[in-house]
């Protein structure tokens, strides 16, 4: 009897760690999105090699990944509103449509042997207006896939797993396709991926619902979002905290082709193996959060998750050792992943419906928004006192981070315990 009870309470516990495929619009994206970000993943990778490849200077990797991402942080507020306002579902077929356009003029023109670095950059912040629109129309969505709210956790926790499933594979693949054919492969198998989330898109039946009226000024809505998200403590800290870290931390990103030819001496396969590891780390934080019963403690799992992070870059910035610096990707993976995807959740969780758009805008502006600054700062910064040095400053930043998130978790906890029993997430009491 008792190995039959342990095999029962194992099926119960896959079930629940998938509970959101239940629900049939969410199983299409997820199905679709686990195709396209293998290809985004391997793009990100060709992207940075072939800067590094064509200039051999990290001051222009930070300036490429500026460029492409400063959009975000100056659209997305606005974005928010719109996605309060406009149809998410039909949005987001245009956003992914004009993606896809995207990377296959860069394939294009790799491909015929006319890239240069003015085509890099200019391709680089048409991707960023595209994505400045569409993180918040994604974000806010994924809430009009899931019928039963209390799936609404599992969800962002199965889409954080095929993020950083997609994390694993495609930098593993576009390592070895670089190295074989080139980067313009990966930016053309990018452009083809991404039929399979517009076909998922195109196939959901998604109910209309009530939208706030577009008659409104929009400034207005834009002030009253970041209103409502910074007198709201729970929301102003997580923002704050996320914004550090991708200030501050992100950077890593930019900087991996620096440790991957010039810290450790490897090859494009290097780099694959690095970012695989990342992902790893990544997938085995969103498996964990998947298994999590609801979203209590979420708060502490914040703070924990990106001084976990802030050590592993520490520690990584000094290391010279391939193998364990897989180690510690797998490590910064981790954190990372676990301190994004629980402030996710944790804002999805507590934020007001007809502010959703708005404050998941302001997710992005912290979570993508600050990363081109990050990358530029980090660019700079490794041009003059080296990548390792640049990390390590980093690291300790957020390790600083979470310790003043830390401090005010109790007063913290009781107001997200509130809003969770007032939403009737939990019971009250």
């Amino acid at each position: 009897m008792k190995p039959r009870t342990t095999k029962s309470n194992g099926a119960i516990d896959l079930k629940r760690m998938v509970r959101a495929l239940r629900h049939r619009n969410y199983r299409l994206f997820f199905a679709g999105q686990g195709i396209s970000l293998i290809g985004t993943w391997m793009q990100r990778i060709a992207m940075g090699w072939l800067v590094y490849r064509l200039t051999n200077s990290a001051f222009l990797l930070g300036l490429v990944g500026f460029t492409g991402q400063l959009p975000i942080f100056l659209l997305t507020p606005v974005a928010g509103v719109l996605a309060d306002r406009l149809n998410r579902h039909r949005m987001l077929v245009v956003t992914q449509t004009l993606a896809m356009m995207q990377a296959l003029a860069l394939a294009l023109l790799i491909l015929t042997g006319t890239i240069a670095v003015w085509h890099i950059v200019s391709l680089s912040i048409f991707l960023g207006f595209v994505d400045a629109l569409d993180m918040p129309f994604r974000q806010s969505f994924l809430v009009e896939m899931i019928e039963k709210r209390e799936d609404l956790g599992n969800a962002i926790a199965l889409n954080s797993s095929i993020v950083n499933s997609a994390r694993l594979i495609g930098p593993s693949i576009a390592g070895i396709l670089i190295a074989y054919v080139g980067e313009g492969v990966c930016f053309l198998l990018n452009a083809i991926s991404y039929l399979a989330v517009i076909a998922s898109l195109l196939a959901m039946k998604i109910v209309a619902k009530r939208i706030e009226s577009p008659g409104r000024d929009l400034l207005q809505g834009v002030q009253e979002g970041f209103s409502y998200a910074f007198g709201f403590a729970p929301i102003r800290s997580v923002l704050l905290l996320i914004s550090l870290m991708s200030l501050l931390g992100m950077p890593l990103t930019v900087l991996m082709p620096v440790f991957a030819r010039d810290i450790l001496h490897g090859d494009s396969h290097m780099l694959g193996f690095l970012m695989g590891a990342s992902g790893t780390g990544a997938l085995v934080g969103a498996v964990y959060l998947a298994s999590r019963r609801s979203v209590l403690g979420l708060e502490k799992w914040t703070a924990l998750a990106c001084g976990i992070f802030g050590v592993g870059l520490i520690i990584f910035s000094q290391s010279r050792n391939f193998f364990f610096s897989l180690l510690l990707m797998f490590t910064t993976g981790f954190g990372m992943m676990v301190q994004n995807a629980s402030g996710n959740t944790l804002l999805q969780a507590v934020v007001d419906e007809d502010k959703r758009g708005r404050v998941m805008s302001l997710f992005t502006m912290a979570f993508r928004g600050m990363v081109p600054f990050g990358s530029l700062l980090g660019g700079s910064l490794a041009s003059k006192i080296g990548a390792p040095n640049t990390v390590l400053i980093g690291g300790a930043s957020c390790v600083l981070g979470a310790l003043l998130f830390a401090r005010g978790l109790p007063s913290m906890t009781k107001e997200i315990r509130s809003t969770y029993a007032r939403k009737g997430i939990v019971p009250e009491g």
